[in-house]
């Protein structure tokens, strides 16, 4: 058996011990969709979310809030490269 530092162990709701590993790191991107003629939300705040790797790999979601107000995270297909809108002009992501 492994030894990690106590530091990367936390305890489950069933009280086993878990190790909390790195996959990997990166940043992200999050943006919403806005009408056009009006600038307000579309599609009942609808949030993409872009996980970028440090690696280079991107993960894309799709945040939805549902009713019971709580967000529901679904896998988008990747896109690729966009512009987005940063409230004074287009930005890559």
């Amino acid at each position: 058996m492994a030894t990690f530092p106590s530091e990367v162990l936390t305890r489950t709701k069933n009280g086993e011990v878990e190790v909390r590993s790195l996959i990997d790191r990166g940043r992200y991107v999050r943006y919403n969709y806005l009408d056009p003629e009006t600038g307000e939300s579309m599609e009942g705040g609808k949030v993409k979310l872009v996980l970028l790797s440090d690696a280079g790999r991107t993960e894309e979601y799709f945040i939805i809030p549902t009713k019971s107000k709580r967000d529901l995270l679904i896998p988008a297909s990747e896109k690729g490269a966009r512009r987005i809108w940063d409230g004074t002009r287009a930005v890559d992501l």
